[in-house]
């Protein structure tokens, strides 16, 4: 009898994928889909899957890369003008694709930033079919990179998130039964990056069409005064700039006295941070948790 050991799959590995088509999706918002025999085995878990994509420098065909054992402080020890670019994103969508020797495509949605665009942003606009990076991504369906993991007996399901959060939010939707009471805040920097999302019948979207800080702001007053003490058992997942997500975190804990187990929450970037600041600060201890 095989040691089970022996056979066991390792949560995450490396995948080597290649762009198969682009889409824009809105001014804000394009649709990067890969595919390719490097993705075979990548298992997401949908709804807010996140993984870790390394992007080539301008000028590089693909990323620099260390993907071996110990590949990350082999990583550290290159020089950052040449190892890949590492960014956090999440996974749209996963499906079946006849794709030789690999069989599966992937979405995932980039945020076209206004200038200074990041070099994420950057490579997204100009991404073409056959351009090459590597995902850190997910082999088998149940594991940590899904925080959204909806309890039984919530009373309802609330959402928040800025632009960021959009391609998990939408997919989180997706995901729920028609019968889950949901609302939902989403801000986005215009009018015209207010997607048409599959949601349960009964879901209650508002939609906040305003750029930066005061689209965050006015989210923050509007979940506040729409969530009020006195519910039953929500389930709440918050996500977007930082500073945002931890004042409706507060609020939901500190003010409507909501578990703070039933609060999943991420803070996937921080105002006048780049990702390489918040990577450097929580590698030294530093960085303060939403």
């Amino acid at each position: 009898m095989a040691d089970a050991a022996a056979t066991e799959v390792a949560p995450f590995r490396f995948f080597h994928a290649e762009v198969v088509r682009t889409e824009r999706l809105s001014p804000s918002l394009v649709r990067v889909t890969f595919g390719g025999p490097g993705l075979a085995g990548f298992a997401s878990g949908g709804r807010d899957q996140s993984l870790s994509v390394f992007l080539p420098h301008p000028g590089q065909s693909e990323p620099v890369m260390p993907t071996g054992e110990g590949w990350f402080e082999e990583y550290r020890a290159l020089d950052p003008g040449v190892r890949a670019i590492l960014r956090s994103y999440t996974v749209r969508a996963q499906r079946d694709a006849d794709i030789a020797g690999g069989g599966v495509e992937v979405d995932i949605d980039f945020v076209l930033h206004a200038e200074p665009a990041g070099p994420a942003a950057t490579w997204a606009a100009g991404a073409g079919p056959g351009d090459r990076l590597i995902l850190l991504g997910p082999a088998v369906p149940e594991n940590t990179g899904v925080r959204f993991q909806l309890p039984e007996g919530a009373s309802e399901v609330l959402l928040a998130g800025d632009e960021t959060a959009l391609p998990a939010a939408a997919a989180i939707l997706e995901s729920l039964p028609d019968d889950v009471p949901v609302r939902a805040w989403l801000a986005v920097p215009e009018e015209a990056d207010r997607l048409p999302l599959r949601a349960p019948s009964g879901a209650k979207l508002t939609w906040i069409a305003e750029g930066g800080q005061g689209g965050q702001d006015a989210l923050v007053a509007a979940f506040r005064e729409a969530v009020t003490p006195g519910g039953d058992a929500p389930y709440a997942w918050l996500a977007g700039e930082a500073g945002m997500v931890k004042a409706l975190r507060r609020h939901l804990v500190n003010e409507c006295g909501v578990d703070r187990r039933s609060v999943s929450f991420i803070g996937y970037w921080r105002r006048g941070a780049s990702e390489d600041d918040l990577r450097a600060d929580a590698e030294s201890g530093s960085g303060s948790a939403a």
